[in-house]
């Protein structure tokens, strides 16, 4: 006798099921406090439906779309259809997947739960709708008019009393964009309710009274967080792009996510980019070079000229720690480094060693440490007085009390000039990353940095968190519900190629700087036994801010120009803290404002600024160019590798290549 297709149906597809359940749970947590009583049909008197003539016809409509995702329903549409061992094969391969990633997890590294699974996203988003303040879950009066109107609106367009329904909803948002959203009316309805309710629970979280500025951000930040995790379309069954992908390859696109998420899994961090399209040294990081010089911290890359003279005054490079260096060494037609080489600069980079156990002792004295040594190295291997530096982020704020302790040592004419990318002295308007700095976040930190050092993956989900709608939530749609190969982008592979920090220079780095501000105190901090005071910085300073940065903000960068003694020139830059930076002048991309650096305030610095289109690096040139325009020829050790010169290895070098 033949199996009942429900019975096979309810067997095989475990897997779907489940994750079924815990999506819906989840929607249902959220929009339950606001769906009209009567759906479902509990209460044929609901205000809703008197309020709407018609509206029960929108209430089959929604009823009608729920049940016919039903395992009932599946099963019946399948029985008879002859593809039904198709649906059984892919629930069976996603199942096989499945156990022997949990086998593989139980015989193996079980542990602690790794909070950078996939995995827990959709079951923390539920419980966190659990804990909102009740003041942004009760509904008061005007959200219960708000919503009457929004259902009110969508229903009456799909009776033709309103105009065309996919131009004319009300409110417009990019993750919507598609038309399965809008042609039909139970999920216009669903992500035009979504889009109202984020209105409210923001402005809820604004208007909220009785706390101070700062647990205030925190609340908007968390708010916002949970808003984006618990849009329609993360969840497979409220999402008709992902349900019509679904039919169309009999559940495949799920076969090929659960793929996704089990990778995702085993390496403890999401993926963006297609892992296998880059390789350093080939496509990234690619500019020819040498590694001439090499501590326990760190390698300095010196890279080949390619014009016939150079600029005397050579050019060293801190990036940031928190990151690999080749942000600045991408593909050769987006290379700073490239392009800095072609201007005619001698080029040093500083490539920093990702930590580990060895690094446990490792504190901010010994990154400043590092940055004198590797400007002295490079005076005294091209046996020149100065040097120019660029510093990236936090390499950025490093190279700051640097220059403070050269002053305070009477050696700041070893630096000629200080450029800044994105980087911070006054963390009293730092931004986003202030919401993960509290005594609790300090001390999970310092729990997960058992062996001295703290994984990448963690400050990477905290970056991501940052962005959740861009940077989480579409990876999760695209890769793990549509199914979606991973694109080739060489921004997004340098994004997840994470390094590990030392866990000592962290924990006081964001208490001394992010949470006591102490950097700009003058002598509240010292390094290498030498007191740090801003003031006595005047080295000519080159600063340049990103517009929509939301790591280093603006007006963050900005203030750097108040506690410097010298010549500071600030350019505001379109984009944020990435393309901000990374724009080269082929691209003809964004632009950047020019203007009073002595200005009060960075507004108004901007309303008085020229806005110039493109590329700022040309502008930053002739900057280091009006410092010292002197040439020289491209030989000796101007040329790294040459007879007589000991090197170490080619560029990239072995320090970003460790994990």
């Amino acid at each position: 006798m033949a199996d009942d297709p429900k019975d096979m149906w309810s067997k095989q597809t475990e897997p779907f099921r489940a994750f079924f359940d815990m999506q819906g749970e989840a929607m249902r947590e959220m929009f339950g406090q606001v769906m009209p009583k009567g759906m479902g049909g509990e209460n044929a008197s609901n205000p809703f439906t008197q309020a709407m003539p018609g509206a029960e016809d929108l209430e089959e409509a929604v009823s009608d779309m729920t049940k016919a995702f039903s395992p009932d329903a599946m099963a019946a549409t399948m029985e008879g259809a002859g593809d039904m061992g198709e649906w059984a094969n892919a629930a069976k391969d996603m199942q096989a997947m499945w156990l022997h990633f949990v086998s593989s997890k139980t015989k193996g590294d079980a542990g602690e739960a790794n909070p950078m699974d996939p995995a827990q996203w959709m079951i923390i988003s539920e419980a966190l709708t659990k804990q909102l303040p009740q003041a942004l879950i009760t509904a008061p009066q005007k959200m219960a008019q708000d919503t009457m109107a929004v259902w009110k609106g969508v229903f009456e367009q799909f009776l033709g009393k309103g105009d065309d329904a996919g131009s004319a909803l009300p409110r417009k948002d990019r993750r919507f964009a598609d038309p399965a959203w809008q042609n039909h009316p139970a999920f216009a309805l669903l992500h035009q309710t979504y889009l109202m309710l984020a209105e409210y629970f923001t402005q809820a979280a604004i208007n909220v009274q009785g706390i101070d500025q700062e647990k205030r951000e925190q609340l908007e930040f968390a708010t916002n967080s949970l808003i984006e995790a618990m849009s329609p379309g993360n969840f497979m069954l409220t999402n008709p792009v992902v349900l019509k992908r679904t039919m169309e390859t009999k559940g495949q696109n799920l076969v090929r996510g659960m793929r996704h998420l089990i990778t995702d899994l085993q390496r403890g961090q999401l993926t963006h980019t297609d892992p296998d399209a880059f390789t350093l040294g080939e496509n990234l990081a690619a500019t020819p070079g040498k590694v001439v010089h090499e501590t326990p911290l760190y390698q300095l890359i010196q890279y080949n000229p390619s014009t016939k003279d150079v600029l005397e005054t050579p050019l060293v490079i801190f990036p940031p720690w928190i990151n690999r260096f080749y942000i600045l060494d991408l593909t050769p037609k987006k290379s700073f480094i490239k392009w800095a080489v072609d201007q005619g600069l001698s080029v040093f980079v500083v490539s920093w060693k990702s930590a580990d156990a060895s690094m446990k002792d490792v504190v901010w004295d010994d990154y400043i440490r590092a940055q004198m040594d590797a400007i002295d190295h490079v005076r005294d291997r091209l046996d020149v007085p100065s040097v120019h530096t660029i510093g990236y982020c936090v390499a950025g704020t490093t190279l700051a009390a640097t220059l403070a302790i050269l002053a305070a040592r009477d050696e700041s004419d070893k630096v000629q000039s200080a450029t800044f990318f994105t980087a911070q002295v006054d963390f009293e308007k730092s931004g986003e990353l202030k919401h993960f700095i509290d005594d609790g976040q300090l001390d999970m930190v310092g729990k997960l940095s058992k062996d001295g050092y703290l994984d990448g993956r963690y400050l990477a989900a905290t970056f991501n968190a940052l962005r959740g709608k861009d940077l989480i939530w579409n990876y999760v749609v695209n890769n793990y519900m549509l199914g979606e190969d991973y694109p080739a982008f060489d921004l997004l592979h340098w994004n997840g190629d994470v390094t590990n920090l030392p866990a000592k220079w962290h924990g006081d780095y964001l208490r001394d700087l992010y949470r006591d501000n102490k950097l700009v105190v003058p002598g509240a901090l010292q390094a290498d036994g030498t007191r740090i005071d801003l003031t006595k910085v005047t080295t000519p300073s080159f600063v340049q801010a990103g517009r929509e940065d939301h790591i280093a903000p603006a007006e963050s960068v900005w203030r750097l120009n108040r506690h410097f003694a010298g010549e500071v020139n600030f350019i505001l830059a379109g984009s944020g803290h990435i393309a901000g930076v990374v724009n080269p002048p082929a691209a003809n991309k964004y632009q950047y404002w020019t203007g009073d650096s002595d200005a009060p305030s960075l507004a108004d610095f901007v309303d008085g600024a020229t806005v110039h289109e493109g590329s700022w690096w040309p502008h930053w040139i002739e900057w280091v160019e009006s410092k010292n325009d002197s040439r020289v020829p491209a030989k000796g050790k101007r040329k790294p590798g040459g007879k007589g010169d000991k090197i170490i290895e080619d560029a990239p070098g072995r320090y970003v290549k460790t994990r």
